[in-house]
């Protein structure tokens, strides 16, 4: 692996300020729906509403065996996607390509439930980040796209931790503008005041607001108003998170039918799935997972090295293999709580 480091940049991120995790929301969401017994109409909503990913996987011969110990262990791949997404003024895209659902993904995510269900995890996978591409070599993680769409980046990323992903979901930005407006607005407490460059006369000032869709969509987009542009975009969109998880496990919101009902219209249209994740699949995991509030769940960069140079002169984000290896193995044995507990992933 050849690259110039940059020691200057930032190294590894706080876990209380990672990715999107909208899709986190919808399975949460769907949790509610079977405590509240509304499961079978909204299941159909979900069925009929939703996109389906094709091709999802790649080829059975080049998967990872599962492990015993992680028999039982949920692993899915969540693809952040943006249908508004653009191209910087140097050309190189936002994103990490195009998907099923006509959106370009912005985030990517893994997504780790262990066989106890007393916790989720939450990987974020920055785009940049420098990693071997089946067939095609060295490479940021969003040439996978390029080079085999979801499969590929699917067969990457079950490289890299040794482990299966069993599903793979996707969500469009979009979603977050109609679910804010289903549960009523979110109310966020804004540590960074900052102006949108993308929504005209959207000022976010600092301290506590309530958001409305619109401004909901503009809040987890904006990064070109800081000088760590990603990395200050991810913090805000999972502070955004927050609040909406919040919001939607709120007693408020599970007790009224009506707007469990809008919530779950509103969402399904930007979601997309692969072909085994339907409402009944989401209902089992659902159903397992009833006592999960927002504090059991972990969230992280991937572990990396910062920011630096690859041999051909391309910006990249360099992963730290030593400690990547240690949360593969706890990947494998089903043991995230105690890497958790043992690493230091607040640098």
């Amino acid at each position: 692996m050849s690259f110039e480091l940059h020691e200057s940049q930032p190294v590894k991120k706080k876990k209380t300020g990672r990715a999107i995790v909208l899709s986190i929301v919808a399975l949460l969401l769907v949790a509610g729906l079977v405590a509240a017994g509304y499961l079978w109409n909204l299941g159909r909503t979900f069925d009929t509403e939703s996109g389906k990913i094709e091709d999802a996987f790649p080829a059975e011969e080049t998967r990872p065996e599962v492990k015993e110990e992680s028999k039982d262990a949920i692993n899915i791949l969540l693809l952040g996607s943006d249908t508004r997404a653009t191209r910087d003024a140097d050309g190189e895209s936002e994103d990490f390509g195009t998907l099923p659902n006509g959106g370009r993904s912005d985030t990517m995510m893994l997504v780790h439930i262990p066989e106890d269900r007393k916790n989720i995890y939450v990987t974020s996978v920055m785009r940049d980040t420098w990693l071997n591409i089946p067939g095609v070599g060295e490479a940021k993680i969003n040439a996978a796209f390029a080079h085999g769409g979801v499969a590929k980046t699917v067969e990457t990323l079950e490289g890299l931790f040794g482990v299966r992903i069993n599903h793979v979901a996707s969500i469009d930005f979009e979603g977050f503008k109609g679910l804010t407006d289903a549960v009523g607005g979110v109310t966020i407490n804004n540590p960074r005041p900052f102006k949108s460059t993308s929504f005209k006369g959207m000022n976010f000032p600092e301290g506590t607001q309530t958001l409305d869709g619109e401004q909901a969509l503009a809040f987890v987009r904006e990064r070109h108003a800081f000088p760590e542009s990603d990395y200050q975009r991810v913090k805000n969109q999972q502070l955004f998170v927050k609040a909406l998880l919040g919001q939607l496990m709120s007693k408020d919101t599970l007790t009224n039918p009506s707007k469990i009902s809008e919530a779950v219209g509103e969402i399904a249209p930007y979601i997309a799935v692969d072909d085994s994740l339907d409402s009944g699949k989401v209902a089992s995991y659902a159903s397992s997972m009833l006592n999960i509030r927002s504090s059991d769940m972990d969230f992280f960069t991937l572990p990396n090295s910062g920011t630096g140079r690859s041999a051909d002169g391309q910006s990249i984000v360099v992963p730290d293999m030593a400690v990547i290896d240690k949360f593969a193995e706890a990947l494998q044995d089903d043991k995230m709580s105690e890497f958790v507990e043992s690493t230091d992933l607040t640098r």
